[in-house]
This record gives structure tokens, C-alpha cells and sequence, in this order.
């Protein structure tokens, strides 16, 4: 069988770093768990069936289709198993551009990103879905050379590395100007399953903190036990309680980071775990590591 070459690459300076696959294929990469990360992606569908969940969204993509998002929202894909899902992706630190955006005169490229909401483009393959698919491409042809080229002289070559920045700036450009068209006010029509997929979400989203179950949402929905844990699993790949886990999660990870203040019994409090224990199990099950070597971690300077 034709294996479609994946273009992989990850460049790290110090904590700023960027990465491109580029028409990744099937189950490459995965498996599609809900999750976060603190750079900004850029994400490109190509084919397949996929519905892709965005915290309280949920999005029926179409080839063509770019999705922006801000990374520290909740995200997930979720492809069929009926045709090969094909997508590209590239992850990027916004502080590993900030200098070089100030030097150019545009540090509101990165708009779209911050002010948005983690928006879809639906371009329909048309020339801007086009450029941003060969764009992305080409930065990841030029991040493998980076590293052929590391693995040869054991030093980076600020050449390539400047030429990487240019071709980013450049897609950078290109999605700031389809964002000012409002491709990204894209509505859809969305099944009955799918409306209330999403309000379960949205409902988890709001009261992830509280003490939760299957029937209390439910109740507050005015839905069936069975049907909302059905269709929320339908729709979205996951039960209801991995999902309000995924928001707790999230949470608990911006609070270690950017709440130093707070000791692990109070963070634990504040995302709607029962215990110190359970919130600390539950954490190195899913991050590999302790909440205090997480925090450690992302804080040392």
C-alpha cells in the first residue's frame, strides 16, 4: 500500500519551539485523546471523516477546512473509521516569533489567534486553502532540512532557521487576511445529536468544579440518562465523564502554572476533585508526572 511520507519535526530553543506534520494519515500519531498545549496550532483537513470537538463545539470538517486554535482550550479529533483521515498540523510558540513580528511592524498577526475563539476557515480548497496547505509544506520541508542539518554539523544554522520564521510570517499573513473576510463566522447545519453534544458540553463546561454525574445532567437538560450518555459518546468519541475529567484536567494544569500561590489541596478544590489523593493518582495517570513536578517544571526559570 502507498504510504503518503509524514514530514516531522520538532525544533526546541530552550522552551520555544515549533512543529509540522504534514498530511499525516489514518492513525499516525495518535491516539486522538482530549488535550491542550500551550502552543498555537494551525490544523488543515484534508479528507476522511472527522468531527472535531472544540471545548463546547463541535465541528463536521470538510477537505479544505482550517481550524485555529489557541491550544489551551480543550480539543479533539475524532475521525470514522469509514475513509482515511488525512490532516496537517503545525504547533508554534507565539514567544518564538514575538521579536521578529515587533521588528516587522504587525504584532497583531497573531489576532486570529488570540481573539477568535479557536475559529474554523472553511475555504473549500480554494486558492487560500491551497496556499496554506503547500505553506505548510514547505515549513516542514525546510524544519527536516534543519535537522539533517543539525544531525551533520551538531549546530544550528540561523539561515534556516530565519528562512523557517519568513515562511511562517508569510502563512501567518495569509490566514490574518482570510480572518478579516470572517471565514471564521462559519455556521452549519447541525443534527439534533450534535445540538445536544454540545450542550452537554457546554453545560460540563461551566460546572466541571462542582460534584457531577450522568443524572444530574440529565435532569438539568431535560434529557434521558441513556440518551445523553449515548449521543454524547456518539458524537463525540468519549464518555461524558472523560470529558468533564479532560475539563478538570485543563484546568488544574493552567492553575499549577500560572496560580503559584495556590497549594495542591486548594487546586484540587478548585477543579472538582473528591481528594488530595485521587486528584494527585489522577494526575500522574494522565501527565506522567506529580502535580509538584509539573509545576516545577513549567515555572523554573
Amino acid at each position: 500500500m502507498d504510504k503518503t511520507k509524514v514530514t516531522f519535526y520538532k525544533k526546541k530553543i530552550m522552551d520555544e519551539w515549533v512543529t509540522a506534520f504534514y498530511r499525516a494519515k489514518g492513525l499516525e500519531f495518535g491516539p486522538f485523546d482530549y488535550h491542550s498545549h500551550q502552543e498555537y496550532e494551525i490544523y488543515f483537513f484534508h479528507s476522511g471523516d472527522c468531527k472535531y470537538l472544540i471545548n463546547n463545539r463541535i465541528y463536521e470538517l470538510q477537505p479544505g477546512d482550517i481550524i485555529l486554535l489557541d491550544g489551551m482550550t480543550l480539543h479533539k479529533a475524532n475521525p470514522g473509521t469509514d475513509s482515511t483521515y488525512t490532516r496537517s498540523m503545525l504547533h508554534f510558540s507565539p514567544i518564538w516569533l514575538q521579536e521578529s513580528l515587533m521588528g516587522l511592524g504587525i504584532p497583531n498577526l497573531l489576532d486570529p489567534f488570540k481573539k477568535l475563539n479557536n475559529c474554523l476557515l472553511r475555504t473549500g480548497y480554494d486558492e487560500s486553502g491551497q496556499f496554506v496547505d503547500g505553506r505548510i509544506k514547505e515549513i516542514a520541508i525546510s524544519l527536516a532540512n534543519i535537522d539533517k542539518e543539525m544531525q551533520r554539523t551538531g549546530r544550528k544554522n540561523v539561515l534556516l532557521e530565519a528562512e523557517v520564521k519568513l515562511e511562517l510570517v508569510q502563512l501567518l499573513i495569509r490566514i490574518y487576511k482570510m480572518s478579516q473576510k470572517e471565514l471564521a463566522q462559519i455556521s452549519s447545519n447541525k443534527t439534533e445529536k450534535e445540538l445536544h453534544a454540545e450542550a452537554i458540553a457546554s453545560w460540563i463546561n461551566d460546572h466541571y468544579s462542582e460534584k457531577i454525574s450522568l443524572d444530574r445532567i440529565a435532569s438539568e437538560l431535560s434529557l434521558s440518562k441513556y440518551y445523553a450518555s449515548h449521543v454524547f459518546k456518539d458524537v463525540t468519541g468519549f464518555t461524558v465523564m472523560e470529558y468533564v475529567m479532560g475539563c478538570r484536567l485543563n484546568q488544574v494544569k493552567y492553575l499549577l502554572e500560572m496560580e503559584l500561590n495556590q497549594t495542591l489541596t486548594e487546586v484540587s478544590r478548585a477543579t472538582g476533585f473528591e481528594s488530595v489523593a485521587h486528584f494527585s493518582r489522577f494526575f500522574k495517570e494522565k501527565v506522567g508526572m506529580t502535580p509538584t513536578q509539573y509545576r516545577n517544571k513549567k515555572v523554573r526559570p
